[in-house]
């Protein structure tokens, strides 16, 4: 493997602040790689990233006509966008790029100087032996369709089409059920203002129905989904009709697919301590609500409740069900306390909780609230439940709840007529499905994974598939709205373009060696690659390669070559590595 010659390379090594240059000696790294062969030039800056060090990048390359740029910073998956746009802003290939991830990699893991430093040398030089390989490669450009899918009609989903709708594009929205709403539509009051949930959704259904730009689709699920960003075809299936020509499958053609299909709440049954199922007026958080909404709080004998007991994280913050927090029991509780209260001023509320979320904009006064109208707050062990039982008939209440209360170490009876258990959010039954249909990963409770939780927290690792609202995990209301808003927004952005560009960094199938074997089609984790019946051969839609190069270090034919990873770049990289630093030093010196 020869080094491509006549190359002029640009070394940029980034101190991160301290993060890199605390533990490694950016100075020492840049002598040694200022006299390799092909290295022009070997420069250090305390934020690389920052724009300053952008526009040395770029004013070097332009200055030194550079050909090739290797920046020693951070991990690739923070920065390499950012050093890619430096290198067009100057005119060159954006892929005659290499980073160097001497953060993660390097000062972040050791202790010594001196050693992180070599190793610093090392990745630097194995990235200037792998950057002397790249090719000028081209982006493509495929077609964007400005139609888009919208799976589930809660208030997620309406918030996304209806932002779409009113953009003047045309928004196919499915929903299982026979009604828009979602759990929402189950809802009195919203926490902290207690405005009306009915009239929140009542205002955006009158809307959705009514747009001309909107196709609703009721007790409907999508099918099956195809085709790649800007270029989808959607089957759209009715659930429960009989088949016949006005209920056969709709086909649509669509541009981008925002997924927010809600969650489902936590059987409580499955905790026996608290006798749900069997204690008749032990209650869920979403049967009070129905209670409220049709105007009346009793227990199943019909008597007006003098003792009420609500209680947290009913299969939330549990090693045994699911350790994450629900976000909105807490507010939701202190809501139900002041519901009840209007109701029934006499009534005695006892609201037993692990620990008080009261994280939002408004939520700390209504907390404080809450505290003045005296209710009662018991504070119990995460994994200490309380216990419900029967009451004796000696007592003036229908159950009794045995609480080991954190803040004064004793074992408390709380005397109760109405039991209410806040219960968790968990991902829907049908999220698998939803997930192998649109081609997303999910975690280990079965919510949705976005492409990066902060950076791109609505994306996911599938292009033109976006995510929102709780079936990404819990959240409330504003938040909910916020990212159905944001994911409206990328799609409209990419909308106004008219075309969509697509990484040219994909794998390619060399036709002349393909068997035809299709472990590729099998294997291939984006389902982009299919296999041509003519020809017997299999082939890669680079629209939907992510260049991952799982095919390409499976296929037993060598037929598969992954584009800016090829076999030699990439040996040539691992030879850099091993290359001893003081052999290296003495060569140059030479």
């Amino acid at each position: 493997m020869e080094a491509r010659k006549n190359c002029r390379i640009g070394v940029y090594i980034c101190m991160c602040g301290t993060n890199i240059a605390k533990i490694v000696d950016v100075e020492a790294v840049a002598r040694f790689v200022s006299g390799l062969p092909n290295v022009v030039l070997a420069r250090t800056y305390k934020y690389m990233c920052s724009n300053p060090g952008q526009e040395m990048i770029t004013q070097d390359i332009k200055e030194n006509q550079l050909s090739r740029v290797v920046v020693a910073a951070c991990s690739p998956n923070m920065h390499e966008r950012t050093f890619r746009s430096a290198l067009r802003s100057a005119g060159l290939n954006q892929y005659l790029l290499e980073m160097a991830n001497i953060r993660e990699q390097c000062s972040w893991v050791h202790k010594d100087t001196k050693e992180a430093t070599e190793k610093a040398m090392a990745l630097v030089y194995a990235a200037i032996c792998r950057v002397e390989l790249h090719d000028a490669l081209e982006s493509m450009s495929v077609d964007m369709c400005p139609n888009t899918l919208v799976i589930g009609g809660g208030i997620a989903g309406m918030t996304a089409a209806l932002e779409l709708a009113d953009a003047g594009n045309s928004v196919h929205l499915v929903e299982k059920n026979n009604h828009l709403g979602g759990n929402l539509a189950r809802v009195d009051l919203t926490a902290p203002y207690l405005y009306s949930a009915r009239d929140l959704l009542t205002e955006r259904i009158t809307r959705i129905m009514d747009h001309k730009k909107v196709h609703v689709y009721l007790e409907s699920k999508v099918t099956e989904l195809t085709g790649y960003i800007g270029n989808f075809k959607a089957t759209i299936r009715l659930i429960n009709g009989k088949p016949s020509e006005e209920n056969k499958p709709v086909e649509v053609e669509i541009g981008n697919v925002v997924v927010s299909t809600g969650y489902k709440e936590f059987d409580a049954s499955r905790i026996i301590h608290y006798g749900y199922g069997k204690l008749p007026n032990v209650i869920t958080s979403f049967e009070l609500e129905k209670m409220i909404r049709a105007g009346r709080i009793e227990t199943k004998e019909g008597k007006i409740p003098r003792y009420v007991a609500i209680i947290h994280c009913v299969g939330s913050r549990s090693q045994e069900f699911h350790t994450y927090c629900s976000r909105v029991c807490c507010m939701t509780a202190l809501k139900y306390a002041s519901e009840i209260k209007s109701a029934n001023p006499a009534c005695y509320i006892s609201d037993i909780y692990i620990d008080m979320h009261a994280f939002g904009k408004g939520h700390e006064d209504f907390y404080r609230q809450s505290s003045e109208a005296k209710t009662l707050f018991l504070m119990y062990e995460k994994d200490d439940r309380p216990v419900i039982h029967k009451a004796s008939p000696k007592d003036d209440c229908e159950m009794l709840i045995e609480v080991n209360e954190k803040l004064s170490r004793e074992l408390i009876e709380i005397p109760a007529d109405l039991v209410v258990l806040m219960v968790g959010m968990e991902a829907r039954e049908d999220s698998h499905e939803i997930a192998r249909i649109v081609n997303i990963s999910q975690d280990k409770d079965g919510w949705f994974i976005e492409s990066h939780p902060k950076l791109e927290p609505v994306a996911t690792t599938t292009d033109g598939i976006f995510i929102a609202g709780t079936c990404v995990a819990p959240k409330d209301i504003p938040d909910t709205v916020a990212q159905a808003r944001a994911a409206a927004a990328r799609i409209l952005a990419r909308i106004a373009k008219g075309k969509i560009e697509v990484d040219a960094v994909y794998s390619e199938v060399n036709e002349e060696k393909c068997s035809g074997c299709r472990f590729c089609n099998q294997l291939c984790p984006y389902s982009a690659i299919e296999f041509n019946e003519e020809t017997r051969h299999s082939y890669i839609i680079s629209a939907l390669c992510k260049g991952c190069g799982v095919c390409v270090a499976a296929c037993p034919s060598s037929a598969i070559k992954g584009r800016h990873f090829t076999d030699q770049q990439i040996l040539a990289q691992v030879d850099g590595l091993f290359y001893e630093i003081e052999d290296v030093k003495q060569k140059t010196l030479g």
